[in-house]
């Protein structure tokens, strides 16, 4: 069974590699789903649930939107494109949720990227 939840988070960025717009310093409103998959847990607090959202909601927001939001992405990674961001948030999510299965990260309403658990790239600086 899978169970997804969404976050959102504005953050600024300039790709300086890009031949267009995108070069200069520019903002997007990005839009966070998470998805978390396996079996119900059987007992405890998160019994029959795959994982209680509020648990989920604490480590996204501590690991990712507190870090995130209302910053230059440029002053945490090298050409912030959606593919990059979306491998830094697996790799400081995937040691405190280890169901997760996939990531969506949405740069505007129409263009996103999806990261899931067997992308090579979940794996890479």
């Amino acid at each position: 069974m899978q169970i997804r939840k969404s976050f959102t988070f504005e953050a600024a960025h300039v790709l300086p590699n890009h031949p267009g717009k995108c070069s200069r310093l520019h903002g997007h409103s990005y839009r966070l789903d998470v998805a978390l998959e396996g079996p119900l847990h059987e007992s405890g607090p998160a019994a029959g649930m795959v994982e209680d959202f509020e648990v989920v909601s604490r480590i996204v927001e501590a690991a990712v939107i507190a870090e995130l939001d209302h910053q230059s992405l440029n002053d945490l990674m090298d050409n912030p494109t959606a593919e990059r961001i979306a491998g830094w948030i697996w790799r400081r999510l995937e040691p405190q949720l280890p169901a997760l299965a996939e990531l969506t990260l949405w740069e505007t309403p129409r263009a996103c990227v999806v990261m899931k658990k067997d992308d090579p790239s979940s794996r890479s600086g």
